[in-house]
């Protein structure tokens, strides 16, 4: 269970079950607030002097200059007549300095989830440390830039944007577990009750896999889990009260050791606020569990002040457990298969259907596709 608060009884509504997280006591040291940018805003953080994450990319991403001298980007292409007042449409480029930067001497301003989107980004973004005579000369001195990802906004699955609508908020809830068909989405958790009521809503606008999209669109219903009571054992309000305090242990029980399942992998501290430390972290990357990627803010003693989760697809976590178990053997195609427990063929084929052929030398590649057909 997640340290500092205990699970609450489930809200089901089609394929969306919500399972609220309450704290005995709320944290008043840290609080959070929403800070909503324009829907026609596009975000750059520079993370460094060459490099920049975009956090969304339009269908066709022009480079243009609106009267003002601010950046923008057109919608598509588009033509205009000179002689007619008024410019191209476009959608504007706010540039973000960094994905956590303090804003004053007690605040801190970071962008939530994709600060651990761009954790995950940057695995191994550098590329071989040595230059293996497999790999192309682009690999070896441009890595993998650039990393692409893709996600569905929560307001585009289905039936979340009403159960969030009609979910019963509880006066100590300062989180929620989301499942869509009974799979683990997301965990949400703030500091204060307050700032989870000002901040429910946001999980419309947060980051969905693929697979948790189909689900929701595929599966109507899920069942309604629940503690039966001993109506035998109950003839007085005080055993009701005990029959009631038996099932909600219950349930919490089974949620917490069945139901809520992340698998523990790295995690890297990222800022420290005071007492508080802001971290995200990746999953082992293991394509047999659920991985989770996120951000944490914990205090000294361990407590959970804020987190939020996004689920890998098994498309991401292959992705993800390929380039860990290259990095950990310096790219060497060889060892990497070793260690895999296939041979250099096999290695260079997933490599091709995870998205990194482009990586390989093409006679290399040729030649495994090759091997392959004759194989089949």
């Amino acid at each position: 269970m997640i340290t500092g608060l205990r699970t609450g009884p489930a809200q089901t509504w089609g394929a969306v079950r919500l399972v609220p997280l309450l704290r005995a006591a709320p944290i008043t040291g840290l609080r959070l607030h929403a800070r909503l940018h324009d829907e026609d805003e596009l975000s750059i953080v520079e993370l460094s002097a060459r490099e920049a994450y975009v956090a969304y990319v339009p269908h066709a991403f022009v480079a243009t200059w609106t009267a003002d001298g601010s950046p923008a980007a057109a919608y598509g292409t588009q033509l205009v007549d000179p002689r007619e007042p008024g410019l191209p449409r476009a959608i504007g480029l706010r540039f973000r300095r960094r994905m956590a930067r303090r804003e004053d001497r007690r605040r801190l301003r970071f962008l939530p989830l994709h600060l651990a989107l761009e954790g995950f980004l940057d695995l191994q973004f550098g590329g071989p440390p040595i230059a293996w005579q497999e790999w192309t000369h682009r690999a070896v001195t441009q890595g993998l830039s650039p990393r692409v990802e893709e996600a569905y906004a929560g307001a585009a699955i289905t039936g979340l944007d009403d159960a969030l609508r009609i979910f019963e908020i509880h006066p100590t809830q300062c989180g929620v577990v989301l499942y869509l068909a009974d799979a683990l989405a997301a965990v949400f958790v703030v500091p204060h009750p307050d700032d989870y009521r000002a901040l429910h809503p946001t999980l419309l606008r947060d980051f969905y896999g693929e697979l948790l999209y189909q689900y929701a669109s595929l599966f109507p219903d899920v069942p309604d889990l629940h503690q039966p009571l001993d109506a035998a054992a109950v003839s007085t309000v005080d055993d009701l009260q005990a029959q009631l305090t038996r099932a909600a242990a219950g349930w919490a029980a089974f949620h917490d050791d069945t139901m809520l399942t992340v698998a523990s992998g790295t995690s890297r501290p990222v800022y420290r606020m005071g007492r508080y430390t802001l971290s995200r972290f990746l999953p082992p990357f293991d394509p047999a569990t659920d991985n989770h990627i996120g951000e944490v803010i914990t205090d000294e003693d361990g407590t959970v002040a804020y987190l939020k989760t996004f689920r890998l697809s098994a498309a991401q976590t292959r992705r993800g457990h390929l380039l860990s178990r290259l990095a950990a053997t310096g790219w060497d195609l060889d060892a990497t298969a070793a260690a895999l427990g296939t041979d250099r063929r096999d290695l260079v084929l997933r490599l091709d259907r995870a998205g990194f052929g482009h990586l390989l030398r093409p006679d290399i590649l040729d030649a495994c596709r090759a091997a392959a057909r004759r194989r089949d």
